[in-house]
């Protein structure tokens, strides 16, 4: 494996969604959306207004959590059937370059891409929140897209995983769509269902290392167990076990779920 062909396939990725805009109009969502959060989030209790970073932040996890995976996804779920589809596959791997540096340079790029978005769009907002709510809770702040950051490199692996199982760009992005419902939406209903139709006799004690298989639950615990404030808004801090309150473990265990779908990615492109 050589790092010069993952660059230069990872540069080439990276360009193709600058000189598409792609990287602009994902910022410019992402700070569409939070300023309209951090300014209007206090309006059911009375208020409007930009407030505390800590308030703001509270605001924006729920946010994160519907649009990142779903941008992540739609990013990553053609990186490898579509090149099939297209007939270029055949025509990279004639090239002196193997199965696990084009995967690795196409993920890699991909997820500069989705980074220098995401840093952009809620960049932004921090400096308009550091010149209404000062700098104190900009640490914080940083915090909080780091792990947004995480949470969309780890939806971006399931793409890639996606992408390379689908036989069609058709049901890549079918796969991909069920994937950010069963996650997002479905996942702790199902959850919930389990411990409300057996009155919590069942799944009770499990259920907080159950969260760490998904991982939008995994980012929200890694915020709310970050700022005590926020600890306050949420019904997490009854049912996650000390152990597991721990920000630093949050984040292995986010970085293992960027690592295990790229593990598995890897392993079926193999020929």
């Amino acid at each position: 494996m050589e790092l010069r062909q993952i660059a230069t396939i990872a540069a080439k990725e990276l360009r193709d969604r600058l000189r598409n805009r792609w990287v602009l109009a994902v910022a410019l969502v992402f700070t569409a959306f939070a300023l309209v959060i951090a300014y209007f989030g206090g309006a059911q209790q009375g208020a409007v207004g930009l407030r505390s970073i800590e308030f703001t932040i509270t605001s924006l996890v729920s946010l994160v959590i519907y649009l990142i995976p779903l941008i992540a996804l739609l990013l990553g779920f053609d990186a490898i059937v579509g090149e099939r589809e297209r007939g270029s596959l055949d025509l990279l791997l004639a090239l002196p370059i193997t199965r696990l540096e084009l995967l690795l340079g196409k993920y890699l790029g991909l997820a500069a891409a989705l980074t220098l978005s995401t840093v952009a769009g809620f960049g932004l907002v921090a400096i308009v929140l550091a010149t209404q709510a000062g700098t104190a809770g900009l640490a914080a702040y940083a915090g909080f897209m780091g792990s947004s950051v995480l949470l969309g490199l780890a939806f971006l692996s399931l793409a890639v995983l996606l992408s390379v199982l689908a036989r069609d760009r058709t049901r890549a992005s079918g796969l991909a769509i069920a994937t950010w419902f069963f996650f997002v939406l479905v996942f702790d209903l199902l959850l919930l269902g389990l411990l409300v139709g057996t009155g919590g006799e069942r799944g009770a004690q499990a259920f907080p290392y159950l969260l760490l298989l998904n991982p939008a639950d995994v980012f929200r615990i890694l915020n709310v167990f970050s700022l005590d404030d926020v600890r306050s808004l949420y019904g997490l801090t009854s049912i996650v076990p000390a152990a597991l309150a721990k920000p630093w473990l949050m984040a292995l265990v986010m970085l293992g779920w960027i690592a295990a779908p790229l593990g598995l990615a890897t392993w079926r492109f193999k020929p």
